[in-house]
């Protein structure tokens, strides 16, 4: 085993920033495409009449067919090149749009059927190609800018908070404001998707330490071993069982995975007996807190906007959302000082920002006002900045044999990680803490809104009535907009006329409903119809259970917030045993292959 002594950063090849950014420009792409995804959401559910199970199972193969992306790609990219994954990202990225767009514009119930597995697996074709281009970007900028990963990682995932900020900002512009029809919209992504496919277009790539020293896809493996084989399997068994429904099929599907990535690790002894490599313990280590940064980043923003909306306004929660993310855009790029020029090791910078996570979540879940929420989602979004790219400097850093394969598996687990735990994780936290309050509350109330509600669960936790509070909450958020806006504009005739008979009977009903919550404003006193009033009051719509839900709700979203800080506390306690692993053997070091020998264990 060698390590590095130079303390130059020049990159290993003249086109490397050429690269870099070429890089930034496929996950900007990315980070457009998925947030303008789900500003469409409502469209569709509007324009098809999809139900909210529906329009999230679209959502929901726009994340899981990223795993597949990044694990198959990471597996083959040192040995097929990265360049032919380029294309591959590039080819599914357009055949997504072309799948997407064939979406029928006027349905009927045949078509209805047609449109939804139209977005379903245009959805899913997207998240494959996204995971293919991280597949190629990690590995490619870990090798292009081998004395300096931790910066150049972060400034390559600076991209994706551009990307939903940018995205997000045209959803509004084009959505709320200029009512664009949404495939005009989801066209738009199209365009960084052109730059970045020019941008690679004939680029010599360089290989990675492990290629070019010829290790086979089994030797890249070794460190992985059957600890790290052992975590993918159970994650991708939870994926095929629970998320694609195969139940006991799926499982198997794990194990059969467990047993062809044994196949190709094991070894043979001197005397001829094989052997399995149990792995890396550190590197497992890494998948595991890995696992954790998924949960606790991906899986937080995915109920941030609810939560924070649900405590304080439905646009807020939307405002706070883009806040962390320019957070995030402009802190990653200052890895390279906090490294370099302050003296924290990634390892270091890891420990401080789950603790920052950890006092941001403590922090939310007591605001009760946007300030204060600004406040403290800044704490929160400076300690979620360097989780996940500082995560893949430190795995290329030590177990350079690996190639591409280990950075790649750490990607797929925190993905898989969010959708499997972060995100139901959390909507059970919810559920469960919600009905917890509104039983102390009043147990009559709780068992109304109990009563025909589907029970919630969550891995091995007990199966807990569920409170169906959303109405409630879909109410309050209704009522607050009537009262900024001084009531409910009359249907405009002549739009009606335009549109298909599911989009005329979804907006009519939406009317009804919206123009009896401005009577019961006008009835309570808070509402002069033509005038503004105090969104404040929007609670006074409720009736008396219906406000006694609704304040259990936010309680409970209060409680889901401190029980998610519980995530990037037990990060801090990895990252501190880490901390103290490489204190013990002398301090972090980028670790390089011995050329001709092909170890390089961490």
């Amino acid at each position: 085993m060698s390590h590095a002594n130079s303390l130059h950063n020049e990159p290993v090849a003249a086109n490397a920033k050429w690269l870099l950014w070429a890089g930034f420009m496929a996950i900007l792409a990315a980070g457009v495409g998925f947030a303008l995804r789900a500003g469409m959401l409502d469209n569709w559910q509007r324009e098809y009449g999809f139900s909210a199970t529906e329009g999230g199972q679209i959502m929901g193969m726009g994340l899981s067919g990223f795993c597949f992306g990044i694990i198959i790609g990471g597996v083959i990219a040192d040995k097929i090149g990265y360049g032919k994954l380029v294309i591959a990202a590039f080819l599914f990225h357009m055949l997504s749009a072309f799948i997407t767009f064939g979406a029928a514009v006027d349905v009927d119930a045949t078509q209805q059927t047609q449109a939804y597995y139209a977005l379903y697996w245009g959805s899913f074709l997207f998240a494959v190609a996204n995971g293919t281009l991280e597949a190629v970007a990690n590995p490619l900028i870990a090798t292009l800018f081998p004395h300096n990963r931790t910066h150049y990682l972060n400034l390559l995932h600076a991209s994706w908070p551009a990307g939903l900020i940018l995205g997000s900002l045209l959803s509004w512009l084009l959505d709320d404001q200029l009512e664009w029809h949404w495939k005009l919209q989801l066209a738009l992504y199209l365009i960084p998707v052109v730059i970045y496919g020019v941008m690679f277009l004939g680029q010599s790539m360089p290989k990675s330490e492990a290629s070019k020293t010829g290790l086979s896809i089994g030797q890249m493996f070794s460190d992985v071993g059957f600890l790290g084989g052992a975590l993918v399997s159970v994650f991708l068994a939870m994926f095929f069982a629970q998320s694609l429904g195969l139940g006991s099929a799926g499982y198997a599907i794990g194990i059969g995975v467990l047993l062809a990535m044994l196949l190709l690790t094991h070894t043979h002894s001197p005397r001829g007996d094989t052997i399995v490599p149990l792995g890396a313990f550190l590197l497992f280590s890494l998948f595991v807190a890995h696992a954790l940064v998924g949960a606790v980043e991906l899986g937080t923003e995915t109920w941030l906007p609810n939560t924070t909306g649900n405590i304080l306004t439905s646009e807020q929660g939307k405002i706070l959302l883009v806040w962390t993310s320019f957070v995030m855009f402009a802190l990653r790029f200052c890895a390279n000082f906090i490294e370099k020029k302050i003296g924290i090791s990634p390892i270091g910078i890891l420990l401080l920002s789950s603790i920052l996570a950890c006092v941001g979540l403590v922090l939310t879940s007591h605001v009760d006002s946007f300030w204060a929420a600004m406040l403290a989602l800044t704490v929160y979004g400076v300690g979620k900045t360097f989780f996940w790219p500082t995560m893949l400097a430190v795995g290329s850093d030590r177990y350079p044999r690996t190639g591409a394969i280990a950075i790649s598996i750490m990607g797929g687990v925190g993905m898989l990680s969010a959708g499997l735990i972060g995100g139901p994780g959390l909507g059970y936290a919810k559920d469960r803490f919600t009905g917890e309050v509104l039983k102390a509350e009043d147990a009559a109330v709780y068992e109304e809104f109990t009563s025909e509600s589907k029970p919630a669960s969550f891995l091995f936790f007990s199966e807990v009535p569920a409170p169906a509070v959303a109405n409630v909450q879909g109410k309050v958020t209704d009522a607050r907009k009537i009262l900024e806006e001084g009531g409910v504009e009359p249907l405009d005739e002549d739009e009606l006329d335009e549109m298909t008979s599911v989009e005329r009977k979804a907006v009519t009903e939406e009317y009804e409903r919206k123009s009896a919550i401005e009577e019961s404003l006008i009835e309570a006193g808070v509402l002069t119809k033509g005038e503004e009033g105090d969104p404040d009051d929007a609670v006074a719509c409720l009736t008396d259970p219906e406000r006694k839900a609704y304040l259990a709700s936010i309680e409970g979203d209060r409680r889901m917030l401190r029980a998610d800080a519980f995530i990037p506390a037990a990060m801090a306690v990895i990252y501190l045993l880490i901390l103290l692993y490489f204190k013990s053997i002398g301090g972090y070091k980028v670790v390089h292959i011995d050329a001709g020998k092909g170890n390089g264990h961490g």
